[in-house]
């Protein structure tokens, strides 16, 4: 009986020393993924892959502007039975062939005094 009593309450002995992890705060990420120039990512039923950085006047993070700019992307958009390239504008929905898509995001922030070089941008892309 005695071993039965502490095989029974083993389990909770063990349960009160578990450690649970606290909540997650981190915001969810836009769908798709941060890519590189030249590197195609699937977003929805689309691949998207960013060319070149046709404009970044975005202001530095380290500074006070009037304006507070873009990034324009020239972006290659491949659908199912489509295949297209278009700027896009960060912010701004873009539609082709009866899809949505908008750039979500460019890193890094651009700051005053540093250019950013072609090979450390990164972009994400949302279907909507």
């Amino acid at each position: 009986m005695n071993k039965l009593l502490t095989l029974a309450l083993a389990p909770l002995a063990l349960a009160g020393c578990t450690m649970v992890p606290p909540p997650d705060s981190t915001p969810p990420q836009p769908q798709g993924y941060a890519v590189p120039l030249g590197q195609p990512v699937r977003v929805g039923d689309l691949v998207v892959t960013p060319k070149k950085v046709a404009e970044d006047s975005r202001c530095p993070m380290n500074a006070r502007c009037v304006w507070a700019g873009r990034v324009v992307v020239t972006t290659r958009i491949v659908g199912s039975n489509f295949s297209d390239t278009a700027d896009l504008t960060l912010g701004e929905p873009f539609g082709t062939h009866g899809k949505m898509l908008a750039l979500v995001s460019v890193r890094p922030d651009k700051m005053a005094g540093t250019e950013t070089q072609p090979v450390d941008y990164r972009f994400t892309y949302e279907a909507r």
